[in-house]
C-alpha cells in the first residue's frame, strides 16, 4: 500500500522587495476580486491620502499640549545655595500658572558644564529648562577648554530672574574710605595690594580683573576655597579686599562692622546698601558685574512655549511675597523678556572674553 501524500502547504516567495510573501493558492480555489475601474481607483487613493492627512493633524505640537507633563527646572550647582532656593522659589509659585508641577533637580559638576550639557541636548519641548547664571551662560566658554556648548546657539533664553550685586569690601581699619582713596592707594603701591576670590575663574575673580582693567592698576590675585576663607583673610589683614557677592558673610560683616564697603559693581545702586556709591559714581567707569541669573531652553523651543513659560515664570516674581523672599538674600528680582536677554548676552559674553584674555584667566 502506497504511502498517502501529505497535504502541500503553501508556498511562500519573495516580493520585488526581497521579503517574503504567501503564494497564491492554486486551481479553481482561487477567485481574483473584481477589477477596480479607473474612477474607483482615483477614489480608493484618495480616501487613502485624505486619511492620512486627517493623522498627520492629529498629531499634538509641542507649542499646542504644552505643558502637558511636569515641568523640570535644572539647577547645574548643588542644593541649598542661593540660585538653588531662587528656583525652589519660582517653581512653587508657577506651578499653578502653568497647570502642571515645576521641579527642581540638582546636577552640579564641572563648573557648570554637566547641568548645561543636560539641557542642551534635552527635547526642544519646554519641559526641561536651566536656571543658569553668568558663569554658565557668559564666561565658561572662554574659561574652559571643552565647553562644547554655545550660549547664544545652543539655548533660547526664556526670562532673566535675578542679579546678585557685587560689593569691593575692605577690612575697618584699612587705610582708603573711599574708592577714589582706594585708587590713589593702589596707584602707590603697583603690584602690591591684593584681591581675594573663592577661586580661578569666580565671580569676584573676574570682577577684581575687571576692576583692575578699568582703573589701570597693578595688583595681586589670591584665589581661596570659597567664600569663608576669603572673608577670614581679609579681616586677618593677609588680603586687602574683595570684589564679592553681597549675599551671605559679606553682607554679615558689613552689618557688624568688621568690613566696610567702597563700591557697588552694578549699574545703579542696591537697596541694600542705599548709601553705596557705584563704582561709575566713585570714578571708575565699566565696572559692572552682577552674577545674574536667567531660565533658559534648548534652542528651537517652539516661540509660543517660551513666551507661555516667560509670563509664568514673570507672574511668580511679580509677587510680593516672593520679592520679600529673595531680598532677605540679597537677590534682587530683574526680570527681563526673552528679546532682552538675547540682546543682552552676546556683550556679556564680549566683554567677560577681554577680561580672560587681557588677566589670561584660566581654570586649568
Amino acid at each position: 500500500m502506497g504511502r498517502q501524500s501529505r497535504p502541500e502547504k503553501p508556498r511562500r516567495g519573495r516580493s520585488a522587495g526581497g521579503r517574503a510573501c504567501a503564494a497564491r493558492p492554486r486551481g479553481r480555489d482561487f477567485a481574483p476580486g473584481p477589477r477596480l475601474n479607473r474612477e474607483e481607483t482615483m477614489l480608493t487613493r484618495r480616501t487613502v491620502l485624505a486619511g492620512s492627512a486627517a493623522c498627520a493633524v492629529a498629531q499634538p505640537s509641542w507649542g499646542q499640549s504644552f505643558p502637558s507633563r511636569s515641568v523640570t527646572i535644572l539647577v547645574p550647582y548643588p542644593p541649598g545655595g542661593p540660585i538653588d532656593t531662587l528656583a525652589r522659589l519660582i517653581a512653587q509659585e508657577a506651578s499653578a500658572d502653568l497647570g502642571q508641577p515645576m521641579v527642581v533637580e540638582n546636577r552640579p559638576g564641572g563648573g557648570g558644564l554637566v547641568g548645561t550639557a543636560t539641557v542642551a541636548r534635552a527635547d526642544p519641548d519646554g519641559h526641561m529648562m536651566i536656571l543658569g547664571t553668568n558663569q554658565t551662560h557668559a564666561t565658561n566658554q572662554n574659561l574652559i577648554k571643552n565647553w562644547t556648548f554655545d550660549a547664544v546657539k545652543d539655548f533660547a533664553p526664556v526670562a532673566g530672574v535675578a542679579a546678585m550685586p557685587h560689593v569691593l569690601v575692605v577690612r575697618k581699619e584699612f587705610e582708603a574710605k573711599t574708592l577714589a582713596e582706594f585708587v590713589a592707594a593702589a596707584k602707590a603701591k603697583p603690584g602690591k595690594l591684593t584681591f581675594g576670590s573663592s577661586g580661578n575663574g569666580s565671580s569676584a575673580h573676574l570682577a577684581g580683573e575687571l576692576f583692575k582693567v578699568k582703573a589701570g592698576l597693578d595688583m595681586l590675585h589670591v584665589p581661596l576655597r570659597g567664600v569663608a576663607p576669603m572673608v577670614t583673610e581679609i579681616l586677618a589683614g593677609r588680603i586687602d579686599f574683595t570684589i564679592g557677592p553681597l549675599p551671605g558673610m559679606i553682607s554679615q560683616q558689613l552689618a557688624g562692622g568688621a568690613m566696610r564697603g567702597l563700591a557697588i559693581a552694578s549699574a545703579r545702586r542696591t537697596p541694600q546698601l542705599p548709601d553705596l556709591p557705584t563704582f561709575a559714581e566713585g570714578g571708575v567707569a565699566g565696572v559692572e558685574a552682577d552674577a545674574w541669573s536667567a531660565l533658559f531652553v534648548p534652542a528651537k523651543t517652539p516661540p509660543a512655549t517660551v513666551e507661555r513659560l516667560y509670563k509664568a515664570v514673570a507672574s511668580a516674581l511679580a509677587k510680593d511675597s516672593v520679592r520679600a523672599q529673595l531680598g532677605k538674600l540679597g537677590l534682587p528680582v530683574a526680570v527681563k523678556t526673552p528679546a532682552e536677554m538675547s540682546a543682552m548676552i552676546p556683550g556679556e559674553i564680549a566683554k567677560w572674553a577681554e577680561v580672560i584674555r587681557v588677566a589670561k584667566v584660566t581654570m586649568e
